[in-house]
Formats: C-alpha cells, structure tokens, sequence
C-alpha cells in the first residue's frame, strides 16, 4: 500500500469515528426521566437527570414544565442540597376530584437553581432532581419539556416530541410511557369465570344426586318394611289356620269321651 493510500484510509477512519461521537455523544446525554413507564392512576417518584454536555460551561438552572391538559393532583419535591427550587402553580379549567377535595389549581412548572458555581452541574457531571407525583392520568404517555440553562448563558431546549415510528429528535422531551393499571388490564381477561359456574352445576347435580339417592333409599325401606309386614301378617295367619286346625281334631274327642260316660 502507498503512503497516499495509507493516510487516505487513515483520514477517512478519522472522520469515520468523529461521525460516529458526534451522532452518539447526544442521544447518550439528553435529559430523561426515569423510570421511563409507569402505572395510570398510582403515584411515582420520577427522576430528571440532567447531563452538562459543553465542555466549558456548567448548568445552572433547569426548568421542567409539567402537562396542563392531563393535570397532577399532587407533586412534591426533594430538596438537593446546593440547589433551589420554586413551584410555579396554574389555575384549572376545571377542578380536580381527590381525596381530599376539589383542587382547584395544579403545578405547571418547577424551576431549580444552583445556589452558586461550586454546585452547579459541571462537564462530565449530572444531577438527578426527585420529584414525586400522581394519580397519573388515564392517557398513554405525558411529556414533561425542560430547559437547561448553562453558566455561560446559553440554553439547550428539551421540547422536541417524537412521532411514533419517527426518527429520535435533535432535542426530544423527557416522556413517560402509561400503562394501564393492573386491576385494568386483567378485567378484559376475568372471562373465564365460566369454570366456576360449571364447577357450581356440578356441586348443584351431585346435590340433587345425592337428594334422589336419600329419597331412593327412603322408598326401598318403605318398601321393605311394608313386604315385612305383610310377611309378618301371612305368618300369624298361617298360624292361628294351623291353631284352629288343631282346635278342631280335639272337639270329636271330647264327644266321644262324653258319650262314653253317658
């Protein structure tokens, strides 16, 4: 091979390999949260993890705006040492139904700032911000949109939602997927009950077999007791035949025995 066509092949690996970073180095860092799925109707923690991609700057601030269409009844944060936060709330078109009452109005936002440059998010550092939040509403997925404001006064917006089958965007929305409560997605499959029901007319016909059997047996004995006592009468009968029988083979006797003396 020529030196020419050794650095042709070297040079072309080179940008081979900076495509690669370049198009993997962000889908690796954006911001997400996890879990990634949860249950329609329960509560969650939720974690937004946030990444400082730039190499000379360190994120400062994070704002994560919260779903006005599907509202959450109650969100409530964790602290994060060196860190501030402030709740931004909304008034609802229509008031949620809780435990506790209507409620009226429903958070739209939560802004955290670093409370100096010693905590801020610095390259090659991430932050988790908690949260906790539900009921979770009855829909297939909710996107939370945030931005990510660095020292340097830029600021990198997470908006970006993904169409379904699409390509991942530049700048995607940290999304979580719902899925239907357990007690929900076992109701469609509660169906096969029927064995229970064939189970039940099993036990009613071994019931009434066993209720045919008892009055079967009662009958038999009825039976029984009514051919012993016609044997029974049929025997005394025989008996008092053959006592009158004998009655009578003893009455010539006496005549005679009479006679004789007259």
């Amino acid at each position: 091979m020529s030196r020419i066509t050794a650095r042709r092949v070297a040079g072309a690996s080179v940008l081979a390999i900076g495509l690669t970073t370049a198009l993997a180095g962000p889908a690796s860092a954006h911001v997400s949260v996890n879990p990634q799925t949860a249950e329609q109707g329960g509560f969650s923690a939720l974690t937004f993890r946030v990444p400082t991609e730039t190499d000379n700057a360190s994120t400062t601030k994070v704002q994560v705006a919260f779903p006005t269409d599907t509202p959450l009844a109650s969100v409530s944060v964790k602290p994060i040492p060196g860190w501030t936060y402030q709740v931004t709330k909304n008034k609802l078109p229509q008031p949620i139904q809780s435990d506790d009452g209507p409620i009226t109005d429903a958070v739209s936002q939560i802004t955290w700032t670093a409370s100096s440059p010693d905590t801020a998010v610095k390259p090659g550092e991430f932050q988790n911000f908690d949260v906790s939040v539900g009921p979770l509403p009855k829909t297939a997925a909710i996107s939370f949109k945030a931005l990510q404001t660095y020292s340097d006064g830029s600021i990198v917006r997470w908006i970006d939602t993904q169409t379904p089958g699409g390509a991942e965007p530049e700048h995607p929305a940290p999304t979580l997927s719902l899925t239907p409560a357990a007690a929900d997605a076992a109701s469609p499959a509660a169906a096969p009950a029927a064995p229970a029901t064939t189970t039940a007319a099993k036990t009613d016909t071994a019931s009434k077999s066993s209720v045919n059997t008892a009055i079967g047996l009662g009958i038999a004995g009825v039976v029984l007791g009514a051919l012993g006592g016609l044997l029974g009468a049929a025997a005394l009968r025989r008996r008092r035949t053959s006592a009158q029988g004998a009655q009578n083979e003893t009455v010539p006797g006496d005549d005679y025995i009479g006679s004789s003396r007259r």
